[in-house]
């Protein structure tokens, strides 16, 4: 089970400031500070995978 400081859903709370990455097919990554809300991808809400913690 993935802890919740390294997944996130589309607009949550970001749990950890850092760089993030969309799980999927198509991806991609974005900076995201913590307490902001996780961004859409491409319109539609996807599950986020923190990469490298800021």
């Amino acid at each position: 089970m993935e802890s919740p400081a390294t997944s996130a859903a589309s607009e949550k709370k970001c749990p950890v400031s850092g760089i993030w990455k969309v799980l999927g097919n198509l991806t991609t990554t974005q900076p995201v500070a913590r307490g902001d809300p996780m961004p859409l991808y491409c319109g539609k809400k996807v599950k986020w995978q923190l990469l490298y913690p800021c």
